[in-house]
């Protein structure tokens, strides 16, 4: 009796514990759940969202969401077909459960004890709750025991439709997207609107394992799961055969065999993939350690012009198309010679037995290689895919890596950065020719190549700074030996070999002369050209400055290494008056709510405001000075064929109606081997460069691709579209510390009556214009008085009558001096009016000549028929062209069949503009055949008077170099 009682109290003690445990429990889950209905309702879920790009107009670039790319959808949105290949494939009872089945549960439980996959025991509502709630990467009793109970909740407090939105915009599809619409784009390229069944098979697929069935990689083990859902379709009544034959059929039809399991990321869209990049990157840096930019839904106000960014893709695209295909041009020429004399070698060598000599090994490894990669390579990926060999399209996919590595050796590249003058904003950026995972080097920032001539206006800035050197000043432009301080020898050449002679320093930067550059840095200094180029680079660091520019003569044709966008702040320096720019991509970043919570452009600007005169690299003087040479670039330069003498950058204003020609200057450059082709230009509004070249040195653009032909055309085409609707602007002149004067086109110098190379209006800095008149021509016109006097003392010493001189001019040849040997015609007796005018007493009446005004005659040649015109020009003709441009007037005969001519005379008139001040030389012609860099000029000197004409054109006779009758003089 006693026992039993005992045995009552303990049982009562139990109860009453039980009960106080319980209630306890109960109250933490209570507590817990208490706020459920607010955790729970879609509209209150605080989801990950991307971060927006805008542009400078407030257009969207793209969104960044890292793996988690998400896009919110309502219920309502979403069509029947993916609502019941989802109920199929993951609960087909969820409008008829509780939030969770017994049957799932004891189907997980059996198969798990006996090691069978029999299907998974959560429901929808138990996936959703264990993906809000709960941690799903735990594989314990107690995770599916809370996970039960969260869904039961959920069911109490939301309906089905609610938890299938919640779930559908929640779970991961793989391939980095989150949510049903990001997933339908990511792998469909559509919105989730115009799903079909059998993409939506596909997409419930994933939710199992994105991996093990991602359709990308293992195409054949996803159709069969996909038949499998459809034909469930088919059964319950969801779908019919014939629809599901048709969306079935039409899926793999249209199915992209090539394409690869990239992320979102990569194949998000985005209009401005480089630039886009680089403002990612920037952010990373601002935002490293206190925001998350890919889920925090910030909105990013950038730089960027997309009009711009369009452009720039477009023209790079093209001209590295163009450049790679010119490159693979050459070497198909180059390999077919070395078919043809291959042949012969593997002759030679087996008839001699010179084992050094065959070739057939190599020659037939390099022919199986590319035929593989044309040929085979593509059919073996197709085959690997088709029957699911992973192993073969692993083997694949090495041996092509391999190859492809091999490759981007010899493919050419390119770059483009556009700044605007003013501001630094970055309004376009290329860095190369397509965005991927294995192409991400934003080469206009992150490449450091040489830039070649480009660097030469750097130098000539510094040479106007001391006045040693001037836009008149003049330079020689001969074979010369340049000593480094230790001594050795380095002897520079110019572009194929051509010498100028005698040029301008404006003309020599205009036509990137390489002999006259290194003499402008042996004139200056190397403290004085590293200093400026460091400054306008904006390179500070001392030690930087060592490693970069070399104390050697070829840092004057540019032998460093820099990035784009220095080249790029450099140039633009020229056009901002000589201020600084500091380039800049992001404006201001906003959080989800609107609120500012960066503002990288107002930073820049107040520490742009503290450094106060150190923002002024250049005084406004040298970067005017500097903009009036680069502006010859563009007529009479390296640029020329690319902008068409100027005249590409002729436009409308939108608002006047009138036509003006926008001032625009640049320069190009081509380093040694032709490895780097460059452009570097600015306009009032923009600067733009642009590079190409290889990522791997050792490698030649070749001979096509240089920086006249294939970086200017790619610049000029750019900055033609960039500029259209804008109006007129011009380069601010400082109103102080600046001179412009006309001096002599050969010289230099002020200009004289005997000056018959026209003049030149040049800018000059103040206390640096020629005080010296021109004695070149001078010089020039004393020795012809003193070959005059000397013809008129031979003629008393052989007995005849001494001649009259006409004292407009006269053209001598030494052979004068000699008998000359009649030439066949002559001695034939064959049209004998024209064979010598010295042997036709009567061919001259010098009554008829002195005085006359000066007129272009036609001289004939009797060897060749060729016709040249005399150095003599009308009052109206254009002094522009110089000697040869201008038609020729017939005049000749009617002088020869003068009846009262009685002596021999020596035809002869004026110089062209002797004693007669030209205009201003403008060169302005547009040539016919692109001028390369390094002054790819004809091998013979062009007049300084501005004539560019084609090199293939006959060159004519100069005054000099004929005595009338005669044609051409060899001696002169």
């Amino acid at each position: 009796m006693r026992k039993s009682a005992i045995f009552l109290y303990l049982y009562l003690i139990v109860i009453c514990a039980a009960l106080v445990m319980g209630s306890a429990l109960l109250g933490y889950l209570l507590a817990q759940t208490a706020a459920i209905k607010q955790s729970e309702q879609f509209t209150a879920f605080n989801p990950d969202l991307p971060t927006r790009i805008l542009d400078i107009r407030g257009d969207l670039i793209t969104e960044f969401s890292s793996n988690e790319k998400r896009e919110i959808i309502n219920f309502d949105q979403l069509p029947p077909a993916l609502i019941n290949a989802l109920l199929v494939r993951e609960d087909r009872s969820f409008y008829k459960h509780r939030g969770f089945t017994v049957k799932a549960i004891f189907r997980a439980v059996i198969g798990k004890l006996t090691g069978k996959t029999l299907g998974g025991g959560s429901t929808i509502t138990q996936q959703i709750a264990g993906l809000l709630y709960c941690d799903r990467t735990d594989m314990s009793i107690s995770r599916k025991i809370k996970e039960l109970w969260w869904a039961v909740q959920m069911e109490r407090r939301h309906s089905k439709n609610e938890i299938l939105e919640l779930y559908l915009n929640k779970v991961y599809f793989g391939g980095g997207t989150y949510g049903v619409s990001a997933a339908c784009r990511f792998y469909f390229g559509h919105p989730v609107a115009e799903i079909t069944p059998a993409e939506a098979a596909i997409l419930v697929i994933q939710l199992s394992n994105p991996a093990y069935y991602n359709p990308f990689e293992y195409p054949n083990r996803v159709q069969e799961r996909q038949a499998y859902i459809l034909d469930e379709m088919v059964r319950l009544g969801y779908l019919t055969q014939e629809d599901r034959d048709e969306s079935y059929d039409e899926y793999w039809a249209h199915f992209d065999y090539t394409r690869t399991n990239s992320s979102a990321w990569f194949n998000r869209e985005d209009k401005a993939r480089w630039f886009s990049e680089y403002v990612r990157r920037q952010l990373e840096n601002m935002m490293y350690g206190t925001m998350d930019f890919y889920s925090d839904g910030y909105v990013v106000h950038t730089t960027c012009d997309l009009r711009h960014q369009a452009v720039a893709e477009k023209e790079i695209g093209d001209y590295i198309r163009i450049a790679n295909n010119r490159v693979k041009n050459t070497r198909s020429h180059r390999f077919s010679q070395s078919e043809l004399y291959s042949n012969i070698t593997a002759l030679v060598s087996l008839a001699f037995n010179i084992p050094a000599l065959h070739i057939d090994s190599q020659r037939v490894k390099t022919k199986t290689r590319s035929y593989y990669r044309s040929n085979l390579n593509p059919i073996v990926d197709m085959t690997a895919m088709l029957f699911g060999l992973n192993n073969l399209k692993i083997t694949s996919a090495k041996s092509t890596a391999k190859i492809q590595d091999e490759l981007a050796k010899k493919t050419v590249e390119g770059t483009l950065i556009c700044l605007e003058n003013n501001t630094g904003y970055i309004t376009a950026l290329v860095g190369g020719s397509r965005f991927d995972e294995s192409n991400q080097m934003i080469r206009a920032t992150q490449g450091r190549v040489q830039p070649g001539s480009s660097f030469k206006p750097l130098v000539y800035s510094a040479a106007f700074d001391t006045k040693l050197i001037t836009p008149a000043t003049v330079l020689e432009d001969t074979p010369q030996v340049f000593k480094n301080q230790s001594g050795v020898p380095y002897i520079p050449n110019n572009y194929a070999g051509h010498w100028q002679g005698t040029v301008l320093a404006w003309r020599a930067l205009a036509k990137s002369l390489n002999i006259p550059a290194i003499k402008v840095l042996d004139t200056i200094g190397f403290d004085a050209a590293i200093n400026r180029s460091a400054a306008l680079l904006g390179i500070t660091d001392p030690d930087e400055i060592d490693r970069t520019f070399p104390r050697l003569y070829p840092l004057a044709l540019g032998v460093i290494s820099v990035a784009p966008v220095q080249m790029a702040k450099a140039f633009a320096c020229f056009a901002n008056q000589g201020r600084r720019v500091d380039p800049i991509a992001i404006r201001t970043v906003e959080n989800r709510n609107g609120t500012i919570v960066m503002d990288p452009e107002r930073e820049l600007r107040l520490d742009q405001r503290r450094r106060g005169n150190a923002m002024q690299v250049i005084s406004p003087q040298n970067a005017y000075l500097m903009t009036s040479v680069l502006k010859q670039t563009i007529t009479a330069g390296t640029l020329a064929y690319a902008s068409s003498n100027g005249s590409k950058f002729r436009y409308k204003d939108p608002k006047t109606g009138k036509s003006f020609t926008l001032p625009v200057a640049g320069k190009t450059g081509t380093t040694q081997n032709w490895s780097d082709a460059w452009a570097i230009g600015y306009s009032p509004y923009y600067t733009a460069a642009l590079w190409f070249g290889y990522d791997k040195g050792g490698q030649s653009l070749g001979l096509d691709n240089t920086g006249a032909t294939l970086a200017g055309p790619a610049w000029a085409n750019f900055m033609k579209a960039i500029h259209e609707d804008l109006p007129y602007k011009d380069f601010i002149r400082p109103e102080t510390g600046l001179t412009t004067a006309s001096v002599c086109a050969k010289s230099g110098l002020l200009q004289t009556p005997y000056c018959s190379d026209g003049t030149i209006s040049l800018t000059f800095l103040s206390g640096t214009v020629p005080t010296t008149s021109c004695n070149y021509h001078e010089a020039n016109h004393a020795l012809l008085e003193i070959a005059k006097d000397r013809l008129r003392k031979s003629n008393y010493s052989t007995g005849q009558v001494p001649v009259d001189i006409v004292k407009t001019g006269v053209f001598l040849d030494p052979r004068i001096f000699e008998d000359p040997e009649p030439s066949k015609k002559r001695r034939m007796g064959k049209n004998s009016r024209k064979t010598d005018q010295f042997d036709d007493e009567s061919a001259f009446d010098p009554d008829t000549l002195i005085g006359t005004e000066p007129v272009v005659e036609s001289i004939i040649d009797d060897t060749d028929g060729v016709s040249y015109a005399s150095p003599q020009q009308s009052p109206d003709s254009d002094p522009l062209r110089g000697a040869g441009t201008q038609e020729a007037e017939p005049n000749m005969e009617t002088q020869l069949d003068q009846p009262d001519a009685a002596e021999e005379q020596v035809s002869s008139a004026a110089p062209a503009n002797s004693g007669i001040p030209d205009d201003t030389v403008s060169p302005a012609q547009t040539p016919e055949s692109p001028p390369d860099e390094d002054s790819l000029e004809p091998s013979f000197a062009p007049s300084e008077s501005g004539n560019d004409s084609d090199p293939q054109d006959t060159e004519p006779p100069s005054e000099d170099s004929v005595i009338q009758g005669e044609g051409r003089n060899p001696w002169l």
